[in-house]
């Protein structure tokens, strides 16, 4: 079912999104919450040409509302604030089930056997094509879990190529640099998951590089802290490439360091 929402907007390709809306939809998400008005109203606006750009779609006997747009569409835009909507290409489709979704996978081994399985997920981005969301997971953002940032990191990721963890890079960034920062960072991060340390850190992010860059990116907006006290040479480096400084506008919490690098 694709809902046809955004009253709101419709006559205008970028409008307003209504106050008691705006509120409604992410009056609970501490990470933008503690924006300045500035940069809460540039995120608001940005949300609003997002929805006009894109088509969202309910699965799973979902009904999709106009505040679940918007929340997921401003945690989507936040890490493009600064960097704007072409960040993230061309793909228009956002599908959201009403919680963890069934993927059916195979792959064949190395004997040429195909198997088959099924996949239960919170998210996934596909390579221009849609960004898949379970609206249950999405809703329990703002304690550094966050599956709407990190699904969106991964189509950042996308827009140079299959997803290694290394996205388009603007200038002043320089692909050794992020390579070397990143990759040091996360080998770092394999010996800890490797050695089973409890990380504060989610361990998914040992899967992959391009896994890693998509849990530090939503660690970056939620729990900023900790990745400054964990990796702060890549806390550096993301706030160059977001172009934001989290940690600036968050209250310390206090989140103790397990291992800085």
């Amino acid at each position: 079912m694709i809902r046809r929402l955004f009253e709101w907007w419709r006559g205008s390709r970028v409008s307003r999104i209504p106050d008691d809306l705006w509120q409604e939809a992410v009056g609970s998400l501490p990470f933008i919450a503690c924006l300045s008005e500035e940069a809460c109203n540039r995120l608001r606006q940005l949300t609003a040409a997002f929805l006009a750009r894109k088509q969202f779609s309910a699965a799973g006997g979902l009904e999709l509302t106009d505040a679940m747009c918007i929340n997921i569409a401003a945690q989507g835009c936040l890490p493009v604030l600064e960097l704007g909507l072409a960040a993230y290409g061309e793909w228009v489709e956002v599908i959201v089930y009403p919680d963890e979704f069934v993927v059916a996978r195979q792959f064949e081994d190395e004997h040429g056997i195909v198997h088959e399985f099924d996949d239960v997920l919170s998210g996934e981005a596909w390579p221009g094509g849609p960004l898949v969301i379970s609206w249950h997971d999405a809703s329990l953002a703002g304690d550094g879990y966050n599956v709407v940032i990190h699904e969106f990191a991964h189509k950042l990721d996308m827009q140079n190529g299959d997803p290694d963890g290394v996205p388009p890079l603007h200038s002043g960034l320089s692909r050794t640099e992020w390579e070397t920062v990143l990759l040091t960072a996360y080998e770092h991060f394999c010996q800890r998951v490797d050695h089973d340390e409890d990380t504060l850190l989610d361990p998914y992010a040992a899967e992959h590089p391009s896994e890693f860059f998509a849990v530090l990116t939503e660690a970056f907006f939620e729990t900023p802290e900790l990745v400054s006290q964990e990796y702060p040479a890549l806390y550096q480096l993301f706030c160059r490439y977001f172009r934001q400084s989290p940690l600036s506008r968050l209250p310390v919490r206090g989140i103790p360091s397990q291992s800085t690098l």
